[in-house]
């Protein structure tokens, strides 16, 4: 089972055990490995990936995915992708390529934040490099351009913060949050779409955010208490993202917009962790936040490798 466990129920980041289910052996893939081991795959013919991704590199389930194919192909097992949906659309490409110095869990692909593939089209594209005897599955009646509420497909939570497409449909984004000392709303009923922390005053953050006419989105000032992860049980003040048009907001460009701006307003309280770089997949975006580089110079530097991308991966590409 990846992260989140076989049932999509535990907190993110939280180890989950190997059991037994009706005597059957589950094992754990985020725990003491993320990666199958020769004794897990003991007696089995082929590996089953049919797990619901939701379109952007640290969402960690493609990371699974990825390193279940390695050792699948090491151990010349069979593996078969039962493809899914891209929740968010699949003719969008959009973020930092991944630095491989900052690979890890939450970044293991070498693809761009908002990659637009569908699982299948990323184990097709990861397996030139795997050689895994790879079988996909492909979807009856999907189109690039559908959003998950155009498949005539239930909305069923692949993981306990993404509760709603309109969650998945910000997350690229504000995920990037994570990286910071600000929340990015766990906790809350609108994880991902409420951002805020005890020290950012709201009404001037909302009004200074509608003011930079971002696309497709407006801000609306908040005060919440988040009842787990950052800033447990405190009064928070920030904004609620509210998208009013998914097809031109950019949820990346708005993410960075915001963490700039609280970083201007608090410069003695916002900071950065770790965690920011292994999201984001490099270091550059970081320092060129901290040296006073405007976003768009900051989106504007990433315009060549995504165009070298959309050339590559148009080999991958199912439908």
């Amino acid at each position: 089972s990846p992260e989140h466990g076989l049932w999509g129920a535990v907190q993110d980041a939280i180890s989950i055990p190997s059991v037994h289910y009706n005597r059957i052996p589950i094992y754990s893939l985020y725990g003491k490995t993320n990666k199958p081991t020769a004794e897990m795959l003991k007696g089995i013919n082929a590996m089953i990936f049919d797990i619901q991704d939701v379109g952007v590199r640290f969402y960690t389930y493609i990371s699974t995915m990825a390193m279940a194919m390695e050792a699948c192909a090491e151990n010349g097992i069979e593996f078969i992708v039962l493809d899914r949906p891209n929740p968010i659309t699949g003719n969008v490409i959009d973020g930092s390529m991944l630095d491989l110095a900052f690979r890890s869990f939450v970044g293991y692909l070498q693809v761009p934040i908002r990659h637009g593939l569908t699982v299948g089209e990323l184990a097709n594209l990861y397996n030139d490099e795997v050689k895994a005897d790879l079988t996909i599955i492909k979807m009856d009646n999907w189109d690039r351009s559908m959003w998950f509420d155009q498949t005539g497909l239930q909305w069923v939570m692949p993981s306990p913060n993404m509760p709603t497409l309109d969650t998945a449909t910000v997350y690229p984004g504000m995920c990037l949050f994570e990286g910071t000392n600000v929340s990015e709303g766990r906790g809350t009923t609108r994880p991902f779409e409420i951002i805020g922390s005890p020290w950012i005053e709201p009404y001037n953050l909302s009004e200074i955010l509608n003011s930079q006419s971002l696309h497709g989105v407006r801000f609306r000032p908040l005060y919440f208490v988040p009842t787990f992860s950052k800033y447990n049980g405190e009064n928070c003040g920030g904004v609620q993202v509210h998208v009013i048009d998914r097809d031109i907001f950019n949820p990346l460009k708005t993410a960075l917009s915001m963490i700039s701006t609280i970083r201007d307003l608090y410069p003695n309280d916002f900071q950065f962790n770790r965690h920011f770089d292994l999201l984001i997949g490099t270091d550059k975006v970081r320092k060129a936040i901290s040296d006073g580089s405007s976003i768009d110079e900051i989106v504007a530097s990433w315009e060549n490798d995504l165009l070298a991308f959309s050339q590559l991966r148009s080999k991958y590409t199912l439908y």
